[in-house]
């Protein structure tokens, strides 16, 4: 028998993969992932998808890059037409917030005072910015960067010579201020860290990153902590706890972001940093599953639990939710990958960085293609690849494999990198 949709719960066994109704939260990658893979594997029974937006499941990253610059029109940014849910009979809720789900009775209860049944029930609900927590953060013109809602109000005011401050220095802050710098905006960016990207990669990285920001003609405090934003109904001028005080057109806040559980811990759901779930995204109640930045999964490569905050997590999770609720015997669980493009520098990252104790360069960042590889105990973990897709692709694949490689190998230009994963097969 496959791992399958058969789960002993209180002795009694549960087979979903004859139910007639799945019901998803969500409307980001790991929902609609889920709504076609769910249809892929055979699945012929009610599919609901519930999202509290208006627009039909679209992508998130491009919203920090290719549409916040105009490259991108909306309709682009939806991951299936219209027409797709409708041929493939999925019921779309959109606009419309679940406010409880009812273990019991099998059934999510909505603001709109309405019920839906499930026999299955996948939770995809993303995750929300933090709350900058600062007097003045509630002024016009101060925006998270989470949603098309958010980019809707932030593009008329993305004009040249304009201020912009934005607050963080992690993947987002500063894709947006390199968006901010090609639209011609003075852009300052914030960071209570002694270095950008300090929670996320190596100093070398961090570096890199702010050498080149600062070349574009981004002012970059890092070190500061903003104190207060003031103005007159609008925001004005963002304050700092050192007394510099910075003009500021609008704000941009990119400090983290927070699970999406609440709907799951009411419902008595293990959540201890977003929705446990095993290996096949189901929840500790076995007709509920959790996918893409909800759910805190088992990392399989790394031997621990923990959330993934990107595209692959979340495409991932959905497919394991969908083949689990099936039957179907579990896709392949790929070594963690993530990228960030800023100006024209594509940074592709494979594995997780954290506890590495060693790094390895191969290339030089002054050529602006090189990577670091990140070693613990010898052993590979994780790659930052720039404009160097051959390191990012071969170290997926060593990582995965559990390759120990010696340094000089990996930083020994001469040998491709074909090579060098051969050797280490």
């Amino acid at each position: 028998m496959t791992h399958a949709s058969y789960f002993t719960h209180k002795d009694v066994l549960v087979d979903l993969s004859t139910s007639e109704n799945t019901v998803i939260i969500g409307g980001g990658q790991a929902a609609a992932q889920a709504c076609a893979s769910l249809r892929q594997f055979g699945y012929d029974g009610q599919i609901t998808l519930i999202g509290d937006e208006p627009a039909l499941p679209y992508q998130r990253p491009p919203l920090s890059k290719a549409y916040m610059k105009g490259d991108m029109d909306e309709a682009r940014l939806y991951f299936k037409p219209e027409e797709w849910y409708r041929d493939n009979k999925v019921d779309l809720i959109l606009n419309t917030r679940a406010t409880s789900i009812d273990r019991s009775a099998r059934e999510v209860a909505l603001e709109n005072g309405t019920r839906r049944p499930y026999d299955a029930l996948i939770l995809a609900t993303g995750s929300r910015p933090r709350t900058l927590p600062v007097p003045g953060a509630d002024l016009d013109h101060v925006y998270d960067l989470r949603d098309l809602a958010d980019v809707e109000q932030i593009r008329p005011h993305m004009v040249e010579g304009r201020k912009l401050v934005i607050v963080g220095a992690g993947y987002i802050g500063l894709e947006a201020a390199a968006v901010a710098r090609q639209l011609g905006l003075e852009v300052t960016v914030l960071e209570m860290a002694d270095r950008v990207l300090a929670r996320v990669t190596s100093p070398v990285m961090s570096e890199f990153y702010e050498a080149e920001h600062r070349a574009q003609g981004v002012n970059i405090l890092t070190g500061a902590r903003l104190e207060r934003l003031t103005g007159d109904g609008s925001v004005q001028t963002a304050e700092l706890a050192d007394g510099t005080s910075l003009p500021a057109d609008l704000v941009l806040v990119g400090i983290g972001i927070l699970p999406n559980d609440d709907l799951a811990k009411a419902a008595g759901l293990a959540c201890p940093n977003g929705i446990m779930t095993d290996r096949d995204a189901r929840t500790n109640d076995p007709r509920i599953f959790a996918a893409g930045d909800c759910a805190a999964r088992p990392l399989v490569h790394y031997g621990r639990q923990g959330r993934l905050e990107s595209v692959h997590n979340a495409i991932e999770q959905g497919k394991l939710a969908a083949a689990a609720i099936m039957g179907k015997p579990r896709p392949m669980e790929d070594c963690p990958w993530f990228w960030s493009d800023q100006y024209d520098l594509k940074l592709q990252i494979a594995g997780l960085s954290q506890d590495y104790d060693q790094v390895v360069l191969r290339g030089d960042p002054k050529d602006r293609k090189f990577a670091a590889f990140y070693l613990r105990g010898g052993k590979l973990i994780s790659v930052d690849a720039v404009n160097s897709a051959p390191e990012f692709l071969a170290s997926k694949r060593l990582i995965m494999a559990g390759a120990s490689l010696a340094p000089d190998t990996l930083s020994d230009t001469s040998l491709t990198m074909k090579e060098i994963a051969a050797a280490a097969a």
